[in-house]
């Protein structure tokens, strides 16, 4: 734990270094600022409590974490798993399944989970992540049209039905700000500036938003400031509060009723499988951004210290009106392009959003909802890795673009925890079966390697592993020899694999040849394979059955058995 800062620590950064951290936090913090609204707005909650995320966890997990280079806070990839939970259990409630998935990561950090990212296969990511943008686009129609639509409740198709429901009273003033800030994000990457274009983006809809309600009667929007409110110590307003995020107990926050939701065992059994699949996301995001910070940076992170740094911010950030939090791709390679090197830069870019919230709260609530429905269309696009999608259609072998389909459409249509269990179900399922396609067992023809073998002697060569799924196939031919075969050699030097499925199977061959009179020699096998076998009970037999190193050991062998046998 705390590896990333004991390592930077150790190296003794040196003044400009610490000086390029600096500005490379600040300029994150510029990109985040108006992301954390966006995202909090789109998973269910006040903005602010996107803002105290990245401040919060965006510290924590920067000072416990294993990356020197990774910027933490509220990310994309959580929308669809947070607005359900949201929707049944309110802002307590999101809070308190934070919190657990904060315990379950850091107990999957504990237990060297690190390498959790390896085993997900490519078609899997591929799959959720692109049905996460398409969800995220799909939501913001609303508020980028203005529809007058009271609630999305229910599944996917039910609440797209409600949106088309609602599509007549698609509102001109609120389109119209959407897509001058929508144009602005498309055009903006092509003035090649270092001003990030979601920035200007959301400052020119803002202000188009103010001018055209000034010089045209009854033009007017939501905004930010108009759409959200609050009352903290008797003080009230629009928008965002212009204070410090202050200590409350999850389970004393407002459920989905506005009562406090409070704790129960009863509710964290029903929070769990949410708890799990914030968890498991969370670490696949954050470990797959520390991989792609590698890259970028040249610099490598401690995966397990990496998830129990994550677990540490997610366990604290609730108690300040956190939100989920993970290791963000988009905010850390801003941080590395930006020079950033130190876990100072996203601790610069946490203190940078509080000051924001002190200073700008007044002004961030100008915000045109349009404009926020806008950003997060192009954060969803950006998601979703459209060509990435295409190109795996395109090349990848018939088995993964099912797996690819199969994600996508579940994540979709139902949610991503099926979507990801499906997922690697099926991907595993069908490993299986490749595999199972290369272990082959078959009959060796000795005549033209010059071994002079009589005819009651048969030996089998068996190429590859030997597991539950091959091991069937791979040995059921062994048990239907002729009616003339005295004893049968199995040459295994080409076994890489023996689990219990195996064993249990060579067990049963090798009673059944023993019933046959028929002798059985093993040639080959590696040791530690032939322990296994030893310790289930197929041993060396005098006359029945033995182990040999090579195949002139193993036919020599054979034509004792067949002497004794006559």
């Amino acid at each position: 734990m705390l590896s990333a800062l004991r390592r930077s620590l150790h190296e003794r950064p040196s003044a400009r270094e610490i000086q390029a951290n600096v500005l490379a936090g600040l300029t994150v913090g510029v990109i985040a600022l108006p992301l954390s609204m966006a995202l909090a707005i789109a998973s269910g909650v006040a903005p602010q409590h996107g803002l105290y995320t990245a401040i919060v966890a965006g510290i924590v997990i920067a000072l416990s974490g294993g990356s020197k280079v990774n910027v933490s806070g509220p990310t994309a990839a959580f929308v669809v798993i947070l607005l359900p939970i949201v929707q049944q259990f309110g802002l307590g409630g999101l809070l308190l399944s934070g919190l657990m998935a904060g315990l379950i990561l850091i107990i999957m950090g504990l237990s060297k989970f690190g390498k959790l990212i390896e085993i997900v296969p490519y078609p899997v990511i591929v799959g959720f992540t692109a049905g996460i943008g398409v969800v995220i686009a799909s939501f913001q129609i609303k508020d980028f049209f203005g529809l007058d639509v009271a609630g999305l409740e229910g599944h996917y198709l039910h609440k797209m039905g409600q949106i088309l429901q609602a599509l007549p009273s698609l509102d001109w003033q609120e389109s119209l700000i959407g897509g001058i800030t929508l144009g602005v994000l498309l055009l903006w990457p092509r003035m090649r500036s270092k001003v990030p274009g979601h920035l200007v983006a959301l400052l020119v809809g803002s202000l188009a938003a103010l001018a055209l309600g000034s010089w045209l009667t009854g033009f007017s929007v939501a905004t930010i400031g108009s759409r959200f409110s609050y009352e903290i110590n008797g003080l009230s307003g629009g928008g965002i509060p212009p204070v410090l995020p202050g200590l409350a107990w999850p389970w004393t926050l407002p459920g989905a009723d506005g009562t406090p939701i409070g704790l129960s065992f009863e509710l964290i059994r029903q929070l769990l499988p949410a708890a799990i699949t914030i968890a498991i996301l969370g670490a696949l995001e954050s470990l797959l951004c520390a991989v792609v910070a590698d890259g970028m940076s040249g610099k490598k992170h401690e995966p397990n210290d990496e998830l129990i740094g994550q677990g540490i911010g997610n366990l604290i950030a609730p108690f300040f009106g956190g939100i989920p939090a993970t290791a963000a791709i988009a905010r850390t390679a801003a941080n590395v392009k930006s020079g950033g090197s130190l876990p100072l830069a996203s601790v610069v870019h946490g203190l940078f959003i509080l000051l924001s919230i002190l200073l700008l709260a007044p002004l961030l609530s100008y915000i045109p909802m349009a404009s926020m429905a806008a950003l997060l269309l192009m954060v969803a696009w950006n998601m979703s890795e459209a060509r990435h999608f295409a190109r795996t259609l395109r090349v990848a072998p018939r088995d993964d673009v099912i797996v690819l389909l199969l994600c996508f459409l579940l994540t979709v249509l139902f949610d991503m925890t099926l979507a990801v269990a499906l997922g690697m179900g099926l991907a595993a399922t069908l490993f299986i079966r490749r595999s199972i396609s290369l272990t082959q067992t078959s009959a060796l023809e000795l005549d033209h390697e010059g071994y002079d073998l009589p005819e009651s002697i048969v030996v089998y060569d068996i190429n590859g592993p030997l597991f539950f799924g091959s091991a069937q196939k791979a040995l059921k031919t062994i048990g239907q020899v002729r009616p003339d075969v005295r004893v049968v050699v199995l040459n295994m030097s080409q076994v890489t694999l023996l689990d219990m499925s195996a064993i249990v199977a060579m067990e049963s061959i090798a009673e059944d040849l023993k019933q046959r009179n028929i002798g059985l020699v093993i040639n080959n096998l590696l040791p530690r394979m032939m322990l296994k076998l030893r310790r289930a009970g197929v041993r060396k037999r005098k006359d029945s059955l033995a182990f040999s190193r090579s195949l002139n050991d193993a036919f020599g062998m054979a034509k004792r058995m067949l002497e004794s046998r006559v």
